[in-house]
């Protein structure tokens, strides 16, 4: 247990210059951006002098180091600015955007984990054969199909012909969970299809692998069932590798739910950057953009911890 511990601390520290580039990163980005922040606010009719003054009480004129540092001390008491006129914090709409880009996320997450172990398993023990190729070639057709052309599909298949689930808007789990679960079902699918069968093909491929070990040939003439064999040994050892790769495509989930969002009209981060985009508001998109980059990193440092846990050689090489 103390062994894993380290293994996490030493993951922690390394996140922190990790932490500190992206945010100069985004910083960096959103200075040099042609959108005047004192014409935004102020708007375009605004005098020279008071442009000045705006800037000047903002600290606009200070050296970049120096509004890096005051941006960091204020993203450490998690001030992320204002939005502009009419002028809310920029916390308070990311803490009411965020819960729902993070429920469709691990809807998503959930429906590939299935996906891929449904595909992937299936091909592995029925390999180069009929199952195995056909589910070759959905596997490939579902890495190809954009999540957004997949999302325009579902709606015209099972909103508007079928009408199965509604073609969008959003409701509380509070309020209903089937409701809620039904106004996320097809966002859910259309990120989770793509990233499915992606991770589908490693799962056939570490399965197959495992399969062709000698301690399953050993295990089978020993008069085990292959049920066990597979379920206890194969399937265990096998999943190590896509988990690694798990840690990337919620990455890609993540950034597709900007547009997924939209599609659906979700209140989540994406409708937040979109808004942030379409109204030129400086401080909403930096602070949107960043919350989800620093999303990603937490996100891969559970992957992270996940992976010890899964592969007990890796803790006893460290």
């Amino acid at each position: 247990m103390l062994t894993v511990l380290s293994l996490v601390a030493r993951r922690l520290l390394t996140l922190i210059p990790l932490v500190l580039g992206i945010t100069l990163f985004v910083f960096v980005i959103m200075q040099f951006s042609p959108i005047d922040p004192a014409l935004s606010v102020l708007g375009d009719q605004a005098t020279p002098a008071q442009v000045a003054a705006f800037k000047a009480a903002n600290g606009l004129n200070d050296p970049l180091p120096v509004r890096y540092l005051h941006f960091l001390g204020d993203l450490i008491h998690g001030n992320l600015g204002m939005t502009f006129p009419p002028s809310v914090p920029v916390a308070d709409k990311i803490a009411t955007a965020l819960p729902l880009t993070v429920q469709l996320t691990i809807l998503g997450v959930l429906g590939a984990l299935v996906i891929a172990l449904a595909l992937g398993i299936t091909a592995a023990l029925y390999r180069d054969r009929w199952p195995d190729q056909t589910i070759r070639i959905v596997s490939m057709a579902g890495i190809a199909t954009p999540s957004f052309w997949l999302a325009l599909l579902l709606i015209q298949e099972l909103g508007v012909r079928r009408n199965i689930f509604p073609t969008g808007g959003y409701v509380n789990p509070a309020d209903s969970i089937t409701q809620w679960l039904q106004s996320l079902t097809m966002p859910a699918l259309a990120l989770a299809i793509p990233v499915g069968c992606s991770l589908a093909r490693i799962v056939r491929t570490s399965m197959v692998e495992e399969l062709d070990k000698d301690y399953v040939r050993t295990a089978t003439g020993a008069g085990l069932p292959p049920r066990v064999v597979i379920g206890r040994n194969v399937l265990r050892n096998a999943l190590v590798n896509p988990l690694t790769v798990l840690g990337l495509r919620i990455g890609y989930l993540i950034g597709g739910t900007v547009i997924i969002e939209a599609i659906f009209s979700l209140p989540g981060m994406g409708t937040q950057i979109m808004s942030a985009v379409q109204q030129n508001d400086t401080a909403l998109a930096q602070g949107t953009v960043l919350t989800i980059a620093l999303g990603f990193v937490v996100v891969n440092l559970v992957v992270d911890v996940l992976y010890l846990f899964a592969n007990p050689r890796l803790r006893g090489g460290h």
